[in-house]
């Protein structure tokens, strides 16, 4: 554990029983313009203080794995041009290197796993690529193997929704429904994809998820949380913007990683910046639950 460096607050909520929910760090970096992006990362550990636990957001700071961060710590992150967006394989050459790195949710949830944090609260899980069947987040594999609850707001948007989550399936992870028997389209509600079961509160997560632990299965939890209703983007609006950012990228030649930024970018002008509010608002609706589940089981890894 040389390379962990865990917050004050964070060790002191663990020794004392206090429920802690992780949060990733990729929205800081790769996610959000600065400065909401800073703000946004603010608003999210409000919410989980606000639910009663103790936030841990984690990012890797010059080689060494940094759970929980200093206000100070998210400023210089949200406006770093160096970061590097760190998925499990690029782990070991970011602490190798000392350099800074924000982290996805596959490497946020083996870092939560490893400093014994059961629960963590993101916006969308990756998934399986619209058009590109063989391009598979490695989000999905890490689910089936690493014991964490993920709480989100179904997978991105930009994604084939029903080949992830027919993968999730093959992968024996389970899809829980929060407050819902639809799994929701990220700014979307309702996908139309039904979940494995519909939990009607955080007790009932938390029950489920003890059974899983006791029963020793392996991998973790996705559970699905609706964007509020006040904030939704119809599914036929987004998916109109959707296709029309593609037809865009598309056109201009951009693919691989800069894709996603760039067709978020124009998700965004399409809708008139109502596909961002949507997004902030799951984000911080997403800690707030992530941080009821965690208070309702008290989870150990």
């Amino acid at each position: 554990m040389t390379k962990f460096q865990i917050a004050d607050e964070v060790a002191a909520a663990q020794r004392n029983g206090v429920p802690v929910v992780a949060l990733e760090s990729t929205l800081i970096t790769h996610g959000l313009a600065y400065p909401r992006n800073v703000e946004t990362a603010f608003e999210i550990e409000q919410a989980v203080r606000d639910g009663g636990a103790v936030p841990a957001t984690i990012a890797v700071l010059n080689g060494r794995i940094t759970i929980g961060l200093t206000a100070g710590q998210i400023q210089a992150l949200g406006q770093s041009s160096d970061a590097r967006k760190c998925s499990l394989r690029d782990l070991g050459i970011v602490v190798g290197l000392g350099l800074n790195g924000s982290t996805t949710v596959a490497t946020t949830m083996w870092i939560a796993q490893q400093a014994g944090i059961a629960v963590f609260a993101t916006g969308g899980i990756g998934g399986v690529h619209r058009g590109h069947p063989f391009d598979v987040s490695a989000d999905l594999t890490e689910l089936s193997r690493t014991a964490t609850t993920v709480v989100c707001a179904g997978a991105k948007a930009l994604l084939d929704l029903p080949l992830t989550f027919e993968h999730l399936e093959t992968l024996g992870v389970p899809v829980i429904g929060y407050q819902s028997d639809d799994i929701p389209a990220f700014y979307s509600r309702s996908s139309g994809i039904r979940a494995d079961i519909h939990a009607i509160d955080a007790h009932a997560v938390a029950r489920i998820v003890r059974a899983r632990r006791e029963l020793n299965l392996p991998g973790g939890e996705l559970v699905c949380v609706p964007v509020p209703r006040a904030f939704e983007l119809p599914r036929e609006i987004a998916e109109k913007a959707i296709d029309e950012a593609q037809q865009q990228a598309d056109a201009q030649g951009i693919h691989g990683a800069a894709a996603t930024p760039f067709m978020l970018g124009q998700i965004a002008t399409i809708t008139q910046g109502a596909s961002v509010r949507a997004n902030t608002a799951l984000l911080v609706n997403n800690a707030r639950v992530g941080a009821e589940i965690a208070r309702s089981s008290q989870l150990k890894n």
